[in-house]
């Protein structure tokens, strides 16, 4: 990614990458749509409503936390360090080994707490504990995973990763339709289903890495930590870890607040999570994308690439999510039949569509422009500028606004609000040139 034509070689990093994560969001989705239709409101509930996003907040801090591991990989190999290369990459699987085992100790300890805490209407209590306590067995296979995957996109192969999920999806499917549809074990078959396809791809990858040829080779003798690459690893992904925490506890707060209005609004609001998930899937692949390009051309002093790269991803990116908008406001409403079959919930998830869907644009440049601000080693001021811009802007409205409004487009107007916001500290810090710290060696001469 450090030579040719820009957008060239964004788009052809990026649509593998695409559409290997809308293959990854399809494990949920094809939950949802088993459940919903299957075994009911109350089932699509509790897989797709509070339980997702207390899932997200748990994943989110080490998925964030472990991004500082592709983006030190993609410098080393930019700069062509393959021994410091092989050292990044078992520093990062031991890492995950390690993280996964006390992420399934954390979730199963917290989760009776979380759903009572976030006031999860008692006629899905039961079934969210059973589907989340399932889940939980998956974190190490899923975290040793993902950072296999991430190892191999830090290189610039983004193919096999797709194909290993690809795989994954369609023997999710598989058990989905078995343990639910045939078997009727409801909520605690689907959670299953993803236990077993997340060790699919765990097993898969890790033998790729243990043939690869390159300096990502993965050896089992190596595993271990190198002291000075986690603490690098840790200070780039540490921000990244905090900044995706506090984002999630705002989203649990505003999950609180939908919960607030019953199980049809959650299962609305559930179902729109999964066209929400589209266009999610688009601009977080393109921060991959720019990220691993910022992170290889800053690894080879490339730094005009840098800012070129960042107009031509945020071109891109606007198009193709006013095409997303577009599409989904003129067929969301036969989307929501996939999930749900009650009216009301169709009725609630399209009014949910119609007022967020035309702000998705507001959202871009976030995405672009921390992507490749932490590609070149910057993530303490993204995350101070999501922490304020997203979170507290974020709270500030869910607790002085909605209580005297009380209606659901109070609680969804937070989004476009803290978006505008933060995209608009986003440029103002992109366009300050503070976020390049060049080596000196690099820096020219003063006249």
């Amino acid at each position: 990614m450090t030579e040719g034509v820009i957008w060239k070689s964004l788009l052809r990093f990026f649509f593998p990458i695409l559409l290997g994560t809308l293959f990854q969001q399809l494990y949920n989705t094809v939950d949802a749509v088993i459940v919903g239709r299957f075994v009911g409101k109350e089932a699509l509930a509790a897989v797709g409503g509070g339980t997702a996003v207390y899932l997200n907040l748990l994943i989110s801090f080490f998925v964030g936390l472990t991004s500082g591991a592709g983006i030190v990989i993609s410098q080393f190999f930019g700069a062509g360090d393959d021994g410091e290369t092989g050292r990044s990459v078992h520093t990062a699987l031991t890492l995950c080994f390690f993280g996964g085992l006390v992420m399934t100790a954390l979730g199963l300890l917290a989760t009776p707490w979380v759903l009572r805490v976030t006031k999860t209407p008692d006629d899905i209590m039961g079934l969210s504990l059973t589907y989340l306590n399932i889940f939980f067995v998956s974190m190490v296979p899923m975290f040793l995973y993902n950072m296999a995957s991430s190892i191999m996109r830090a290189t610039g192969d983004a193919r096999r990763p797709l194909f290993v999920l690809i795989a994954a999806v369609c023997t999710n499917i598989a058990l989905d339709l078995l343990f639910v549809v045939r078997f009727r074990w409801g909520v605690a078959g689907v959670a299953w289903a993803t236990v077993a396809s997340q060790a699919e791809s765990m097993v898969v990858s890790l033998v790729m890495l243990a043939r690869s040829e390159s300096a990502v080779r993965l050896r089992a003798r190596r595993l271990g930590v190198t002291p000075h690459i986690l603490a690098k690893m840790l200070r780039l992904g540490l921000p990244g870890g905090i900044q995706s925490t506090f984002y999630c506890m705002s989203n649990m707060i505003i999950q609180t607040a939908i919960n607030s209005f019953g199980t049809a609004t959650i299962a609305s609001w559930a179902a729109f999570g999964k066209i929400d998930a589209v266009f999610w899937t688009m601009v977080s692949t393109m921060g991959v994308a720019v990220t691993t390009f910022s992170g290889q051309n800053y690894g080879a002093r490339k730094y005009g690439r840098l800012r070129q790269c960042m107009w031509q991803a945020l071109l891109m990116t606007f198009a193709m999510t006013a095409t997303c908008s577009a599409v989904f406001l003129c067929t969301g409403q036969y989307v929501f039949r996939l999930f749900a079959t009650e009216p009301v919930v169709i009725a609630g998830g399209m009014q949910i569509l119609r007022f967020l869907a035309p702000w998705w644009v507001s959202y871009v440049a976030i995405e672009v422009l921390s992507g490749i601000i932490r590609g070149a080693g910057d993530s303490f001021i993204p995350m101070i500028i999501t922490l304020f811009g997203v979170c507290a802007l974020r709270l500030t409205w869910l607790f002085a606004a909605v209580p005297r409004l009380n209606t659901i487009t109070a609680v969804l107007a937070c989004y476009p609000i803290t978006w505008c916001a933060t995209s608009a500290l986003f440029l103002v810090y992109w366009f300050s040139g503070k976020w390049l710290k060049m080596p000196a060696e690099t820096v020219p001469p003063r006249p």
